[in-house]
């Protein structure tokens, strides 16, 4: 039976929209790995201290939620998103939105928070492999990891791709709105002291700018299978 670090791992680390989870899935569908979202557990988390009527900026409560929160990841043929499941509620689309971004970006900069999850985030390597979707993987939750890749892409590319996804989803936003709060999120996750959003120093870099998803899909599974 193979020990939990023998479990190859696949890192895809970058930015917000960047375009890490249709990558991420993808790669892993190809490859017949599990798949972590990374994200969805700090925007879960963050959800749940929401709905919990919590301060964000109140550390110690954050951290309960955190080691009480239960998140499940469950596969939906229909549309091919997998479905996450926060204490019993989908809430798969309430993630998605840049409210709940924000909120995982201010949490994740609580180490307590961080600690917290990473015992949840290292269970899910295990056979035949994992696809590790995140900020930190690479550099921080498994460092080991044999495959990394980090993808970018410009600000402003990543403005429309989210303002595409948010409109195809009825939701009501600007571009304008989108690009400025993708780039002080990314200032904000490139400094701060905890795990700052950064490739690791053996990571294959991918600009994904003007890229179609096949492509990219490509690129990444050519670190792995070169």
């Amino acid at each position: 039976m193979p020990t939990r670090q023998s479990v190859p791992v696949l890192t895809i680390d970058g930015p917000s929209g960047s375009g890490k989870g249709t990558i991420s899935r993808l790669v892993a569908e190809h490859l017949g790995w599990r798949l972590l979202d990374s994200g969805a557990l700090y925007r879960a988390v963050g959800y749940a201290a929401g709905a919990a009527g919590l301060d964000i900026s109140d550390a110690e409560a954050v951290t309960r939620c955190a080691q009480t929160t239960k998140i499940q990841f469950r596969a939906a043929p229909h549309d091919g998103e997998t479905r996450v499941i926060v204490n019993g509620h989908d809430a798969t689309d309430e993630l998605r939105t840049e409210t709940a971004g924000a909120a995982a970006s201010a949490i994740a900069s609580i180490p307590s928070v961080r600690k917290a999850l990473v015992d949840l985030q290292l269970s899910f390597r295990k056979s035949p492999g994992l696809v590790a979707d995140g900020r930190d993987m690479g550099t921080v939750i498994f460092p080991d990891a044999p495959y990394k890749v980090f993808l970018t892409a410009s600000a402003a590319e990543r403005a429309k791709r989210r303002y595409k996804q948010l409109k195809e989803k009825g939701l009501s936003v600007t571009l304008a709105t989108l690009q400025s709060e993708i780039e002080a999120r990314d200032t904000r996750d490139a400094s701060r002291a905890v795990a700052p959003l950064k490739p690791a120093r053996d990571a294959v870099l991918v600009d994904t700018t003007g890229m179609g998803i096949e492509d990219v899909v490509a690129k990444v599974l050519a670190v792995v299978n070169p």
